[in-house]
């Protein structure tokens, strides 16, 4: 997938446990451990903003296309 998600990463820096983003997000724990581990193929806008809000970072800080090779 050219997609890779972040997420681990802004939580370790933030040393914010998935237990706490989810509380605060509002998502459930089972849903951010499936984005954090890639295992998604879609996420809610409303859902990028909140946790943006809470981690307080930019959308580009968690998500990061990469182009496949040829």
């Amino acid at each position: 997938m050219p997609i890779i998600l972040r997420l681990d990463r802004v939580m370790a820096d933030r040393k914010m446990s998935l237990k706490e983003l989810s509380e605060r997000v509002g998502v459930a724990n089972v849903n951010l451990s499936k984005l954090k581990t890639g295992k998604v193929s879609a996420i809610r806008f409303s859902t990028l903003e909140a946790i943006c809000e809470v981690l307080d970072c930019q959308p580009g800080d968690i998500l990061e296309y990469q182009r496949k090779e040829d």
